[in-house]
């Protein structure tokens, strides 16, 4: 067996970025970026009023209080025609051009006004003023690739008008169950058989971490028929199966995609739940063989099939986030694997988060991780650790 760090640095060298495509701006949303796209315009695209006000000359105002002729205005998208003179005004509004001849905004609080005239109440000179270029000047690299593009990013994007943009392709992915014992929720069933937790949420995952779940449904235990679904497969991005790969009489996965040319490079790791993982390369198709129990089949699709995904759309493939809880109650000395132990996070009045283990860590029943918010990380040989004491937590809500 092999270390998680182990086998996820395997995982993350055997993984390469796919090739990039041009989406128009409204579709690359949560996609991620492949180009540093520059600027097409400066924002602003010209100087402007940052209030609402009267546009002045910083000249006419040395003294206070001081009477301006009011000769017209500017709005937002109706900017004034003219220029300013000495001893003049411009009523002007919020977004709205900068006059020539004007290099102040007199707030309108700080005057007050009486038919064509404006008295200036106040005096500061330059201020108010939002100058061409401000936020970023025509050619100025907008963002840095690779980034998954969030909303904020759309509005940067859209104000340097890129209204196409060049994103990484949406990694295809094979999801495939195996057993004779599954059916798809819905499909009719024996009294020995059960429905599938990981087809649909492997789905799911796929799809919340931006690639396209190409689901292929139940393949049963059969040598032959594995094969087919293997050779099958191969013409998308990434291969994941659940169950099939430990090793008992009916784990057929690793022989039949063997056969179809799989070449393995770790089967088993040091954690639980999750031993029976395997990964591999089916010709040039990365395969992840993940166990069939829905908790660890979940667990390692967070640890494993997440920085995958995340590698082939071009980012760096960098594990889940960890960060520190206090223990909710005891728990015991860990053994020779790596255990991720379902928890539920709380809080009290001073912002201390607490991590409870559940009741139940069985890696067959998924109702205990859907009711967890977190996953204690307890390291090889861990001493028994006491209530209060800190742990490390990885987040649940968001990522799984």
């Amino acid at each position: 067996m092999i270390s998680v760090q182990e086998a996820q640095s395997i995982i993350r060298a055997g993984v390469n970025p796919l090739g990039a495509e041009t989406v128009a701006l409204p579709n690359a949303l949560h996609r991620v970026l492949a180009e540093d796209p520059a600027a097409r315009i400066a924002h602003p695209a010209y100087t402007v009023s940052a209030m609402d006000g009267y546009a002045v000359s910083s000249k006419d105002i040395t003294s206070s209080p001081k009477a301006l002729l009011v000769i017209g205005e500017s709005a937002a998208g109706h900017p004034y025609p003219g220029a300013l003179e000495s001893g003049q005004a411009i009523r002007i509004f919020t977004g709205a051009h900068l006059p020539v001849g004007a290099d102040t905004i007199v707030i309108q609080e700080d005057t007050d006004r009486e038919g064509d005239t404006v008295i200036i109440k106040e005096i500061e000179s330059g201020r108010h003023i939002r100058p061409m270029g401000q936020d970023f000047r025509r050619g100025d690299t907008l963002l840095m690739s690779p980034v998954r593009i969030q909303p904020r990013h759309i509005g940067l994007l859209s104000a340097g008008d890129r209204p196409w943009i060049k994103v990484y392709r949406r990694p295809r992915v094979a999801i495939l169950s195996t057993g004779d014992e599954i059916v798809l929720p819905g499909e009719p069933r024996t009294a020995n058989q059960i429905v599938s937790a990981n087809g649909p949420a492997l789905s799911a995952f796929v799809k919340q971490k931006g690639g396209d779940p190409v689901h292929l449904g139940v393949v049963k235990d059969d040598e032959s028929a594995l094969i087919a679904i293997a050779n099958a497969a191969k013409n998308c991005d990434l291969i994941v199966t659940s169950g099939g790969v430990s090793v008992g009489d009916y784990d057929l996965v690793r022989k039949a995609f063997g056969q179809a040319g799989l070449d393995v490079s770790f089967h088993k790791i040091a954690m639980r739940p999750g031993k029976p993982l395997m990964f591999g390369h089916l010709e040039d198709t990365p395969m992840l063989g993940l166990p069939g129990n829905p908790v660890s089949a979940l667990v390692c699709a967070l640890l494993f099939l997440g920085p995958a995904l995340d590698r082939l759309q071009g980012l760096p493939g960098n594990t889940p986030a960890i960060t520190l809880a206090e223990l909710g109650s005891d728990i015991k000395a860990n053994g020779d694997r790596e255990d991720y132990m379902r928890a539920v996070l709380s809080s009290n009045r001073n912002g201390t988060i607490t991590a409870t283990p559940s009741f139940a860590q069985d890696s067959s029943m998924i109702g205990a991780l859907a009711n967890s918010s977190a996953l204690i990380i307890r390291p090889i040989g861990s001493t028994a650790a006491r209530t209060g004491d800190l742990v490390q937590v990885l987040l649940l809500d968001g990522l799984l």
